[in-house]
């Protein structure tokens, strides 16, 4: 099975970015659906599934748990797993997935937190914020979480590299251990 967890803060335009990766045809699009879509500023930003306390699916690294949302059985297509938890896990990801890249996806806390309340907040109705209590949880997991994938970064002496369209986003790809 290929996998590729992928990360960011609420906020951070990780799931657009998302989407732009899976347009790739390595990628596996299966685990869009209708009951995942959610809509603002006139575009679809949420369509695949989230792993996460609260979320659909659970941050379990066990290969039937990743592999749940997905509709598709193939195991040739690259299935983009994505969490903004996965920075509590980096860890045991490396050790049970060591060859599976980790991307990571940064933008400063204010940005992500103004951008996520823009979008809808706590009104967001897919995936499920509830983890999060309040503003102040989410600021706080957004600030944990953006350490977290800082400090991963600079471990693995990754290189940032300026998103295209978004000035201030960056992402980064671990590469895994071979």
């Amino acid at each position: 099975m290929k996998f590729e967890f992928f990360t960011g803060v609420p906020g951070s335009r990780w799931s657009g970015i998302a989407g732009e990766i899976k347009q790739d045809p390595q990628y596996d699009i299966s685990d869009r659906a209708e009951h995942r879509i959610y809509k603002h500023h006139g575009f679809s930003g949420h369509k695949e599934a989230y792993f996460g306390t609260g979320m659909e699916f659970s941050c379990n690294l066990d290969e039937s748990n990743l592999c749940a949302p997905f509709s598709s059985k193939t195991t040739t297509l690259t299935k983009l797993l994505m969490s903004h938890e996965w920075p509590y896990y980096f860890d045991q990801i490396v050790e049970h997935y060591p060859d599976a890249p980790i991307t990571l996806v940064y933008r400063n806390n204010k940005a992500s937190m103004d951008w996520w309340h823009e979008a809808g907040g706590f009104g967001i109705t897919y995936p499920n914020y509830e983890f999060y209590r309040d503003s102040l949880g989410m600021w706080e997991q957004i600030e944990k979480q953006n350490k977290l994938i800082l400090d991963f970064a600079q471990k693995h002496m990754l290189q940032w590299k300026q998103h295209h369209i978004h000035s201030d986003v960056f992402i980064t790809t671990y590469k895994g251990k071979s």
